[in-house]
């Protein structure tokens, strides 16, 4: 009980001010929850442990919103726990509320109209990231221990790099529900933990997994890691525009596998391995494509395109480009992504893990609903920022985010390592050993003066 006082006392002071978590429950139930864990055999590792789900996933008894869209209200309660939701329950854990996340999980700043903008803890008049943007806030803030997030096109990573935490897109495909797609071998999008640990990560991966999928025993296996081969792959050989200090800052923190006994190496992939437009051309066409039928199989032409108020005008326009694609372009685009696939697993038998940064830019302005130029060039698109992401997503790869340190204002910046299908286990080994040689999310945290806003 003690515990949950604590926790709620903590969102009440903080939680206004960066608004990352909504849907929260009555203090009382919550109390009395509590008090019956306290006199309850011990569930599992997350017994009386409060946490919330993100806004796009169903947790029974509270409001699935999917990040403020028209399309639902506040009274859609959920009548039953999605697979993964329901395996962290079934280890202790109680559910207070919802994450906030941007409308139907798109674009990588956490805004919709319903539940307002999620601000970052290290500045708050900055982004926070996104799609799951309200979990890392409530995890780097300590209102939260542990929470769950979802990555289609960066969403466990830019939030976990731009607020100082740990993440993992597992394989594609290892937590339930996953979707699969014609287009594709693999789900297109991913459910995933978020923690202030490396070990909180593979824990709570075992939990919404399930042990018959990932075994979290697995991280005490640091022979995994030993003479680990990192392939740096930087600014992809200069294809992809960064804001300054995100190159150096990463690279410096890969020095921590080689230098001081360490025992790794890391080499810089200075020519791209793959064309990145091509890359980015299979990607947006396949999800444009995917999203385009999910939307219209789910809710409706009608629905959809007469929503009152509307949905955002990224989330049509994606609809829109996607019933406008034919097959040669799909086609196209598929086979671009198996050139893709074939060319990282020749990538895995030279390196074991690649290193990418998990933004191209700081966290920005919130009122902006994305950065329109990077560098001094312009992008094309409302996702053209996120880019860096593409090549995990594409490829169903498991990425772990790291934090890799700040820059001269104070704002944090993360590394996402990526490994082939199934190197779950080693890529948390090797975050873990980068934990235990500099322990960013204890050292740096969020400051009160930070949080207050003007």
């Amino acid at each position: 009980v003690q515990l949950m006082k604590t926790t709620l006392d903590a969102i009440g002071e903080i939680n206004p001010t960066v608004n990352a978590l909504i849907s929260i429950r009555n203090r009382e139930e919550l109390l009395k929850e509590a008090a019956i864990a306290d006199s309850s055999p011990r569930k599992g590792w997350l017994h009386g442990i409060p946490t919330a789900i993100k806004d796009m996933a169903n947790a029974e008894g509270i409001a699935t919103t999917m990040g403020g869209s028209p399309l639902f209200r506040r009274n859609n309660i959920a009548t039953e726990n999605d697979i993964f939701v329901q395996n962290i329950v079934d280890a202790g854990a109680i559910i207070i509320g919802k994450t906030n996340a941007p409308e139907h999980g798109l674009g990588s700043h956490t805004f919709n109209t319903q539940w307002g903008t999620t601000f970052n803890p290290f500045n708050t008049t900055l982004s926070a990231g996104g799609s799951s943007g309200g979990a890392a806030v409530a995890l780097s803030t300590r209102m939260l221990a542990i929470v769950d997030g979802s990555d289609m096109m960066g969403s466990l990573r830019i939030p976990a790099g731009w607020n100082n935490i740990y993440s993992i897109r597992p394989t594609a495909g290892m937590i339930e529900p996953s979707q699969p797609n014609a287009f594709l071998p693999h789900p297109i999008s991913t459910p995933g933990p978020m923690a202030r640990t490396p070990t909180d990560l593979c824990l709570l991966l075992e939990t919404m997994a399930g042990t018959d999928r990932f075994n979290a025993s697995l991280l005490s296996s640091t022979r995994s890691v030993e003479n680990i081969r990192i392939g740096w792959l930087a600014d992809w050989g200069g294809a992809l525009p960064f804001e300054e200090g995100i190159i150096p800052l990463c690279a410096d923190a890969l020095n921590v596998f080689t230098k001081n006994g360490a025992d790794g190496s890391v080499d810089l992939i200075s020519k791209p391995p793959f064309d990145s437009e091509l890359l980015w051309n299979s990607w947006t066409t396949i999800r444009s494509k995917l999203l385009a039928d999910q939307f219209l199989h789910d809710y409706g032409e009608s629905k959809v395109f007469n929503a009152e108020p509307p949905l955002k005008p990224e989330i049509l326009w994606e609809i829109e480009r996607g019933l406008a694609l034919n097959d040669t372009t799909i086609e196209e685009a598929q086979e671009i992504a198996k050139g893709w696939c074939s060319c990282v697993t020749n990538l895995f038998e030279k390196y074991d893990i690649l290193a990418l940064p998990s933004s191209q830019v700081w966290p920005f302005p919130a009122e902006c609903r994305w950065p329109e130029t990077i560098a001094g060039k312009n992008m094309d698109t409302y996702h053209r920022w996120m880019q860096v992401v593409v090549p995990g997503s594409l490829a169903g790869l498991p990425c772990a985010t790291i934090p890799v340190g700040f820059n001269e204002n104070g704002l944090p910046m993360g590394m996402y390592l990526m490994g082939p299908r199934n190197s779950d286990a080693k890529l948390l080994a090797l975050a873990e050993r980068y934990h235990s040689k500099i322990d960013w999310p204890s050292k740096r945290k969020p400051s009160n003066e930070r949080m207050n806003r003007g």
